[in-house]
């Protein structure tokens, strides 16, 4: 049920970071979203930002998956659950912002943004803000971040 899946964005990486979790690489943003397994594969099916209905299922479902991933100390699993969460936000508030979510012209040049271009979109993004919030001001998220930039650096 993806909406937004970027078949550029690389190869998967051949590790199975469940197993092998030491491995995993915190990134920036959205990094690693479409690579790294099993955790794609558990998130990826229920993303989605069609509009806010879905947005609420979506964001409840990845936040349930969160919630099993730190109850099983799974950090890579929980900062991948927050990645998911991130990116429905931000891809939903660009097509709010841009029709179509076009960012970019065909000639490159960057449009204008508009205050609402698709006001669904914008509910969808602030469904997904919510629980993006809720997962990054989680102090077990904090504590499991640490630690594994810890065992990392």
């Amino acid at each position: 049920m993806t909406d937004d899946a970027d078949p550029d964005d690389g190869p998967e990486y051949d590790i199975d970071f469940r197993a092998d979790p030491d491995a995993y690489e915190i990134g920036r943003g959205e990094e690693g979203v479409f690579k790294v397994e099993p955790y794609k594969s558990e998130l990826l099916p229920l993303w989605s930002y069609r509009d806010e209905a879905a947005a609420e299922e979506a964001a409840e479902a990845i936040y349930e998956r969160y919630e099993r991933y730190r109850t099983n100390d799974e950090f890579p699993g929980m900062d991948m659950a927050r990645k998911y969460l991130q990116m429905g936000y931000t891809r939903a508030m660009r097509y709010a912002k841009y029709p179509g979510g076009r960012k970019y012209d065909d000639d490159g040049t960057e449009r204008e943004p508009q205050e609402w271009a698709d006001p669904d979109k914008r509910a969808a993004a602030l469904v997904f803000a919510e629980y993006w919030e809720r997962v990054r001001e989680d102090a077990a998220y904090q504590r499991a971040k640490a630690r594994h930039r810890e065992r990392t650096d």
